[in-house]
């Protein structure tokens, strides 16, 4: 399975018109693409940023999209006003659900970079903890995505509310920690975000 994600930044009062605007109508344009199995919208209302990623069967189908999806994104950041652009392009080799995302769910990202021959043991230290995340109270998934050849990687994991993220912040800076420490890896960045759209339809894979 493999992911794009497309980060831009926006004038705050716009976010909720960014989040329209990738439901209902970049979200039915990709699901159009043989192989898009989905999109998800995370955003952080103070800074403006925005992150779409789409989740695809097949490298093939990913790369066999991309002029056309070019195309919608710059349709899209022209419509917003929007600055900051960042594509990226991921595997997943991590995807575990306990529950759907309610409305009003919030998600917790971890950036790690280290070296590139060290990521499989990034993706091995993630799986480790997963069963420690699986017991925090309101959590619904975990996921990670990959760059191998630059050695990154985005962890996200998803909780029922607000209240939910705040309560796994001590637990959640320990096992980020355990995992970077194991890596070799540094921890880049750390941000919460509200998850506007959950519609990644990544099979279960751990």
């Amino acid at each position: 399975m493999y992911a794009r994600s497309t980060t831009l930044i926006t004038d705050p009062s716009s976010i909720d018109r960014a989040v329209a605007l990738v439901r209902d109508e970049v979200m039915p344009e990709l699901m159009e693409f043989d192989g898009c199995l989905g999109l998800s919208c995370l955003i952080e209302r103070d800074s403006g940023r925005c992150i779409a990623t789409s989740a695809w069967q097949t490298l093939a189908t990913m790369k066999a999209s991309e002029e056309d999806v070019s195309q919608i994104r710059s349709q899209l950041t022209a419509r917003l006003g929007a600055i900051g652009l960042l594509v990226q392009e991921w595997d997943i080799p991590v995807m575990h659900r306990a529950q759907p995302a309610p409305a009003g769910a919030y998600a917790r990202l971890s950036w790690l970079r280290g070296e590139p021959e060290n990521i499989d043991n990034a993706v091995e230290s993630f799986k480790s903890v997963i069963p420690m995340i699986d017991d925090m109270p309101g959590f619904c998934s975990a996921s990670l995505l990959i760059d191998g050849d630059i050695g990154q990687a985005v962890s996200t994991v998803v909780y029922e509310s607000s209240e939910a993220v705040a309560r796994s912040r001590e637990v959640a800076q320990m096992l980020r920690s355990r995992v970077a420490q194991q890596a070799g890896a540094d921890i880049v960045e750390v941000a919460e975000f509200e998850l506007a759209l959950a519609h990644l339809r990544v099979p279960e894979m751990v």
